[in-house]
């Protein structure tokens, strides 16, 4: 195959994104159960604000993106010419939108905190777990 191609055949690469999910991913399940064991009161895929946070207090105009380091461009210019140019735009394109989400809420009065899904499987999980609870509270 020329570089750049798939290496799976299209019926192996399908079977493989079906098991990607966008909704609920382990790092999203931790924080849900983190803020739920604290009493914290949150709403999960918040639809009535742009970008459909995945925590959201809408009473306080807060919300919290848990993001995929690869889908959401993480390190993105280090990596961007080793990535094969359907996967370039796809980032990038995720970029952009990401960015006009976050503008549009800090426009509404939204606060708004990014926590990448690498920094809740790491050794420093603990600490932005309370990150986030930290962000909720001081509002």
């Amino acid at each position: 195959m020329m570089w750049g191609m798939d290496r799976v055949s299209k019926a192996k690469r399908s079977e493989i994104m079906s098991k990607i999910r966008g909704k609920n991913t382990g790092p999203e399940r931790l924080v849900f159960k983190y803020l739920r064991d604290r009493k914290v009161y949150f709403q999960r895929h918040y639809k009535r604000a742009p970008g459909c946070p995945d925590v959201a207090v809408p009473s306080k105009k807060l919300a919290i993106f848990i993001d995929g380091g690869f889908w959401h461009g993480y390190g993105f210019a280090s990596r961007k010419k080793k990535l094969p140019e359907f996967w370039q735009n796809k980032i990038e394109k995720n970029m952009r939108r990401d960015k006009r989400n976050r503008r549009l809420l800090k426009l509404d009065g939204w606060k708004v905190l990014r926590i990448w899904d690498h920094q809740l499987t790491s050794k420093k999980r603990e600490k932005n777990l309370r990150r986030v609870m930290e962000f909720l509270l001081s509002w």
